[in-house]
């Protein structure tokens, strides 16, 4: 009880800094708030590019066969019956009898460590939750009087060009995925690629969510980063092990602490699926999905090339040979991503007798890089001289800001607060001898650098 009261504190103190600090804000939040959305601050937008750069130079720019595209949000009903989200994408609804709120049974099972896989069928589901009603009670009012379960999907609808009662139903992607399947003929067409190739994109998907939950974890709008590696069927299972390998090795580029990372396969496979895998991280709440390495199989294409009629396969001139490639799919949240990297820096410690909070981010992924200081900011030639610095590192490192606001431990705090690795004073010695005081967010260290010298003593990478 005690180390899970230590993780709800943790969770809290994240969300709170992200507010005050202007990582991440609440949407909607001037008109009460609308569940399962949130928006993106300064200091969140920076720490989002940081993301999402990385990811993009791990797949497009350290590998040649792989293409980036960007699909349209909205695409014809047709492509989510094909990928068989409309049949069956959906999540297990009970409502609350006694106040009404609307909750997932399979988290509720969860609380009292039973297994129920979203996977179940409604009928599956049914009957383990009734063997459980006595132990199950509802979290908002705390009483034990539930509905019937119910599968209620998971696609988010829309009435984009639906003008009559007979149009065709549109739906937000759920998924990136799929707009990287119904676009693989024509990247294998342009004449770029040949299998084995991938093919990956970042963008937003919706999902009507039940109940959205744990700040960032799990939300209605999301964006994912997904890479579909389209190989030949006897190539597949040594591919598959290798992007294993490379996808966990990604997160040492971000300086994840790697006793918190681990891998969990699938028990209960999703239909498209030959074998699945994911990277689970110890987030405050416990260990959970951050991203999933999937052997699809030729579910996918097989069934867009039977539903749209489109010869989907490809044909080897060296082994003259055609099949319908299988597909590794890797594929993680924005979101979660960047919830684990504050989880992961979130640090309180003591630094010269004062408590500080500091997130200790690896420099390349933090969202501002250098913060510039004039020691007085009501003295103009220390002003002046330290608007040169900014000026100057702003424009070789972008994510760079000039702070005068309070005295300098103050600011040092600030900073540390949202993981500024460097902070520079500029003094009235800088003014005589050219040099101004480097300080180290994690050691607190600080010495004198002179300013021709300070981009090459920063280590940012």
């Amino acid at each position: 009880m005690a180390k899970e009261k230590t993780l709800s504190d943790k969770m809290e103190k994240i969300v709170s800094l992200c507010k005050r600090r202007g990582f991440v804000f609440q949407g909607s939040e001037i008109y009460g708030g609308f569940a399962g959305t949130y928006d993106w601050g300064p200091l969140g937008v920076n720490l989002h590019r940081n993301v999402v750069g990385e990811w993009t130079k791990s797949m497009n720019m350290d590998h040649e066969n792989i293409a980036m595209i960007d699909s349209s949000i909205f695409t014809a009903g047709k492509v989510w019956e094909a990928s068989g989200h409309v049949s069956g994408f959906s999540d297990p609804l009970v409502i609350c009898n006694n106040c009404h709120t609307k909750l997932r049974a399979d988290h509720l099972l969860e609380i009292i460590g039973v297994v129920a896989d979203e996977k179940m069928s409604e009928l599956q589901i049914n009957k383990i939750f009734d063997d459980n009603r006595t132990k199950l009670h509802c979290p908002v009012c705390g009483k034990k009087d539930f509905g019937k379960v119910t599968a209620k999907s998971l696609l988010a609808t829309s009435t984009l060009g639906m003008f009559e009662e007979g149009d065709e139903q549109v739906y937000l992607r759920g998924e990136t995925a799929q707009g990287i399947f119904i676009n693989y003929k024509n990247i294998l067409d342009s004449g770029f690629y040949s299998i084995p190739f991938g093919v990956a994109q970042v963008g937003k998907a919706f999902r009507n969510e039940i109940s959205p939950r744990q700040f960032l974890f799990r939300k209605r709008e999301f964006e994912q980063m997904e890479m579909q590696y389209f190989v030949s069927p006897k190539d597949a299972p040594v591919a598959y092990e290798e992007w294993k390998k490379e996808r966990m090795a990604f997160y040492d580029r971000l300086g994840v602490d790697k006793n918190k990372l681990r891998w969990k396969q699938h028990e209960n496979l999703v239909f498209y699926a030959k074998d699945a895998w994911d990277i689970q991280y110890e987030y405050p709440f416990g260990w959970n999905e951050l991203e999933g390495v999937h052997y699809r199989g030729d579910y996918d294409l097989s069934q867009h090339q039977k539903f749209s009629g489109v010869d989907l396969s490809f044909f080897d001139e060296e082994t003259k040979e055609r099949y319908i490639p299988h597909v590794i799919e890797t594929s993680v949240g924005v979101d979660r991503m960047i919830l684990m990297l504050l989880a992961d820096a979130y640090t309180e410690d003591e630094m010269n007798g004062e408590k500080r909070i500091v997130l200790r981010f690896s420099p390349n992924m933090a969202p501002i890089k250098v913060a510039v200081f004039p020691l007085l900011k009501n003295k103009p030639q220390l002003v002046e001289k330290a608007r040169e610095v900014f000026v100057t590192l702003k424009k070789e490192l972008g994510a760079v800001v000039f702070d005068d606001n309070g005295n300098i431990g103050k600011r040092y705090r600030r900073q540390d607060e949202i993981g500024t690795p460097y902070c520079v004073t500029i003094d009235f010695d800088t003014l005589e001898d050219g040099t101004v005081t480097l300080r180290d967010r994690d050691t607190g260290k600080q010495e004198r650098v002179e300013i021709s010298k300070l981009l090459e003593s920063l280590k940012l990478n």
